[in-house]
């Protein structure tokens, strides 16, 4: 009889325990939010999508329902997304870049979204859930997750991967590392990358930057005008290089 009374607590010890994601997810700040994709958790619906890869070809992949936008989720959480593409426009991209964003989308569907249902899932079960921070701090970043995810999705489809390792020409395209010199003589260098590639720090700008669109088929040399809110900026194109971007 003791014995039976003790396994009995014992179990629902342990069915209220949290799970060690729950104490790993209550150590996590907000920063992380939209982050990184990966595959629907076991028994969720799937359908298929197609993303265009260098050569014209098709890779066919699996992607969550959940994963679709739903009208009536709420949005008072949402997070402010990368800017959109120019319309029409193809989503240029080194290789490194792309593999960035396919390996953030594999990481949130297959390892981080995963690991919150989980979290959500012990949560529900503790009964009353419009006090349950762990309930709804979960579904907040399921959803977080979920627009990160669409939002990769579409960045990978309307990829196009630009190789520009060492090209050998002194005209600016897409890769190019340029070395400016201002009318005051200071230098700079800049890179043009991809719009998920943008690092100042680093000086890499995005192909659709005011910059980059002063630069792009210039040559060395040439003397190329920057619009800048204290009014034109003139730049001389010392050299112009293609190193590999990582």
């Amino acid at each position: 009889m003791g014995s039976g009374t003790t396994r009995s607590s014992r179990s629902a010890a342990a069915a209220a325990a949290p799970p060690q994601a729950a104490i790993r997810l209550k150590q996590r700040s907000i920063r992380a939010a939209g982050r990184i994709p990966g595959e629907g958790p076991g028994g969720v619906p799937l359908v298929l999508y197609k993303y265009t890869v260098p050569g014209g070809g098709k890779i066919r992949r699996h992607m969550s329902k959940a994963f679709q936008k739903e009208s009536d989720a709420p949005e008072e959480d949402a997070v402010a997304e990368p800017a959109a593409l120019p319309a029409g426009a193809k989503n240029y991209i080194s290789p490194a870049g792309y593999a960035r964003l396919e390996a953030e989308r594999r990481q949130l569907v297959q390892v981080e979204r995963p690991e919150v249902v989980k979290v959500v899932s012990w949560a529900a079960s503790n009964g009353d859930r419009s006090e349950n921070g762990d309930y709804i701090y979960g579904k907040r970043r399921l959803r977080e997750i979920d627009r990160r995810v669409r939002f990769l999705i579409k960045r990978l489809e309307r990829a196009e991967i630009v190789d520009a390792e060492g090209r050998e020409t002194d005209q600016v395209f897409f890769g190019a590392t340029a070395v400016l010199r201002s009318q005051a003589g200071a230098e700079r260098e800049v890179t043009i990358v991809g719009m998920d590639e943008v690092d100042p720090a680093r000086g890499r700008v995005s192909w659709v930057s005011p910059i980059a669109r002063a630069l792009l088929k210039a040559r060395v040399g040439d003397v190329v005008s920057l619009a800048t809110p204290g009014g034109a900026e003139e730049l001389e194109i010392l050299d112009v290089r293609y190193d590999r971007i990582d």
